[in-house]
């Protein structure tokens, strides 16, 4: 019992450090934080099913699990559902607008497969997706590499379409899944030669497209259910377009051949979410993005 002790009291400390010396962070989370804590939604089991989604996204990203079979051999999986189960408890007791019912508590239970949550031995067949344009090669291998995560998260996504609380959910989670999409860097003789047949518009036009081409059975679903609330789907359509193009153009903005990865984290996750919201200051980031990556781009495959 000690050593759980001293664990968890590590985590505290290791949180209090990055919100401490890092304020780009911390205060993107104290404000995600707070609208959670304010947020009100029409039927009461939408909150536990919000709070449950942010804990499913934290745990699908964390890398420490090797890290706590060493150290817990026997209790590893007792730790990572103490940790998922306080940060779920800290969400829901937070929100002022929450009263507990048995959906909420029947997530404790949800929460405990956590544990068994291992990484695949086998890996299942996929599909090529040949249909899509080479021009969008970032979204055909992410693709062939998460086939039946990415089937199952568009169904989702498409069935959100059935309600306001379900639409904003569902978009959350969904971010998640998209900002890995630009993560990966392609070497620079692909690069050269991509951006010598187009420029880099170009690219975030396509690429645009081909996001908004995926979304348009959710956009056509909520307005066929939900047509008089629309404005949470041109809001939403916003978000969504803002937290994509900061993902893209961030990739370029800090592209370098000698990188594998742009090394997207739970703190960038966070920032642009929150830019994301305010709209105002996702654009502004946009633009710089775009002309600093145009910059880089430009010292890669000259003008």
């Amino acid at each position: 019992m000690y050593k759980i002790y001293q664990h968890f009291q590590f985590r505290f400390n290791q949180s209090f450090r990055i919100f401490n010396f890092n304020p780009k962070v911390s205060l993107p989370i104290f404000l995600v934080f707070g609208a959670l804590m304010i947020v009100k939604f029409p039927q009461t089991f939408f909150y536990p099913l919000l709070y449950f989604s942010i804990v499913l996204i934290f745990h699908i990203n964390r890398k420490d699990i090797p890290f706590l079979k060493k150290t817990f051999i026997g209790n590893w999986r007792f730790i990572i559902f103490l940790e998922s189960a306080f940060i779920y408890t800290l969400f829901l007791m937070a929100n002022i607008n929450y009263k507990i019912e048995k959906f909420g508590l029947l997530a404790f239970a949800a929460i405990i497969s956590f544990c068994f949550l291992q990484p695949k031995s086998k890996p299942f067949p996929t599909l090529q997706w040949n249909f899509i344009s080479n021009n969008l090669f970032e979204w055909k291998s992410y693709m062939r590499k998460n086939t039946w995560m990415f089937i199952l998260t568009y169904i989702i996504v498409i069935a959100s379409a059935y309600h306001q609380a379900s639409l904003i959910l569902c978009g959350v989670f969904l971010l998640d899944y998209l900002s890995h999409v630009y993560e990966n860097n392609e070497n620079k003789e692909m690069l050269e030669v991509y951006f010598k047949k187009m420029n880099f518009k170009d690219k975030i036009y396509k690429n645009v497209v081909f996001f908004n081409a995926l979304l348009l059975p959710t956009y056509i679903g909520y307005l066929v259910l939900n047509f008089n609330e629309s404005l949470y789907l041109l809001y939403y359509i916003f978000f969504m377009n803002c937290y994509f193009l900061l993902i893209l153009t961030r990739k370029y903005r800090l592209y370098h051949h000698h990188e594998k990865a742009n090394y997207f984290s739970i703190a960038v996750f966070i920032e642009y979410f929150v830019y994301s919201m305010l709209i105002i200051p996702a654009f502004i980031m946009i633009r710089l993005n775009i002309k600093e990556a145009q910059q880089n781009i430009s010292n890669y495959v000259g003008n």
